[in-house]
C-alpha cells in the first residue's frame, strides 16, 4: 500500500519540477529576448552585419523557392478535382492564392529556415561557447549579446519577411503552372477570377506573421547556442533543440497571431469577406 501511494507522489513531484523548469527556462529566455532588444541601440559594424544577412537571406533564397514553389503545386493538385467536380477549375487560383499568402507560405517558410538558419545559429554559437570565444568577447569588454546576438535578430526580423514574399511569389506560380499546363484550366478565366481576391490585408497578414517568426528564431536560436552544454554532443543537442522549440513557437505564434489578426480584421471591416 505504501508502494502505491509512493509512485503517484513521485510522478507529482516530477511533474511538478518539470513544469518549474520549463516556467525557469521561459523566464530565462524572456530576459535573453530582452537583452538582445536593447543590444539593438548598439550600432553593428559593417563587417558583422553583412555576412550575417548574406548567411541567411542570400543562401536561402534556393530553398525558400522550391519549398514555396511546390507548396502551390500540392495545392493545385489536391483541390483541383473537387473544384473540377463542381465546375469551378477557374476560380482555383483564390483558393491557392489565399492559402499560400495567408498561411503557408509564410508558416513552412519559416519552419525551413529554422531548420536552416536556426539550426546554424544555434551550432555556430554554442560551438564559440565551449571554444571560449564568447568568454573572450566578455573580457575585452564587448557584451557577447549585443555583439553576436542583436546582429543575428535584425537580420532574421528583417529578412525572414522578404523571403516569405519570394516563397509566396513562387507558390502563385507553382500553382498557376499545374492549374493551366497541366490541367489545362482555362488561363484567361483562371487570372481573371483570380484578380482582386488577395487584399492589401492578406498581404500585411503575410508580412506580420514572419516577422515575428523571425524574432522567435533568432532568440530561440541564440539562446540554445549561448547556453550550451559542454563538448561536441553539447552543439548538436543544441542545435537540435534550436530547431523543435523554433517550430513550435512558430506554430503557436501562427495560432495566436491568426486569432489575432481575423478578429481585428471582422472589428475594422465587419461587413466585408472573401467569397469565391
Amino acid at each position: 500500500m505504501a508502494t502505491v501511494l509512493r509512485e503517484p507522489l513521485h510522478l507529482w513531484q516530477f511533474g511538478r519540477r518539470k513544469i518549474a523548469d520549463a516556467v525557469d527556462d521561459l523566464g530565462d529566455l524572456s530576459v535573453f529576448a530582452l537583452r538582445i532588444v536593447f543590444g539593438l541601440r548598439h550600432r553593428s559594424s559593417y563587417n558583422t552585419i553583412v555576412p550575417i544577412c548574406h548567411s541567411i537571406g542570400v543562401q536561402s533564397i534556393p530553398v525558400v523557392m522550391i519549398t514555396g514553389a511546390f507548396i502551390g503545386m500540392v495545392l493545385a493538385v489536391q483541390a483541383y478535382s473537387e473544384f473540377a467536380h463542381l465546375g469551378l477549375a477557374t476560380r482555383l487560383g483564390q483558393i491557392i492564392n489565399i492559402s499560400v499568402v495567408r498561411e503557408l507560405g509564410p508558416v513552412l517558410a519559416a519552419v525551413m529556415l529554422a531548420g536552416r538558419v536556426g539550426s546554424a545559429m544555434a551550432a555556430e554559437l554554442a560551438t564559440m561557447r565551449i571554444t571560449e570565444q564568447i568568454d573572450a568577447l566578455a573580457c575585452l569588454g564587448t557584451n557577447p549579446i549585443h555583439y553576436l546576438g542583436a546582429p543575428r535578430f535584425l537580420a532574421c526580423v528583417m529578412l525572414i519577411p522578404l523571403l516569405t514574399i519570394l516563397a509566396n511569389f513562387m507558390g502563385v506560380l507553382g500553382g498557376a503552372l499545374i492549374c493551366i499546363d497541366v490541367y489545362h484550366v482555362e488561363a484567361h478565366y483562371y487570372w481573371e477570377n483570380t484578380r482582386g481576391f488577395v487584399e492589401m490585408w492578406d498581404l500585411m497578414t503575410g508580412l506580420i506573421k514572419p516577422t515575428f517568426f523571425g524574432a522567435a528564431i533568432a532568440v530561440i536560436c541564440c539562446h540554445r547556442g549561448f547556453y550550451s552544454e559542454a563538448g561536441a554532443e553539447g552543439v548538436g543537442r543544441a542545435a537540435t533543440r534550436a530547431f523543435v522549440l523554433s517550430f513550435i513557437a512558430v506554430l503557436i505564434l501562427d495560432f495566436f497571431l491568426a486569432l489575432l489578426l481575423n478578429n481585428l480584421y471582422d472589428y475594422l471591416w465587419p461587413q466585408t469577406g472573401h467569397m469565391l
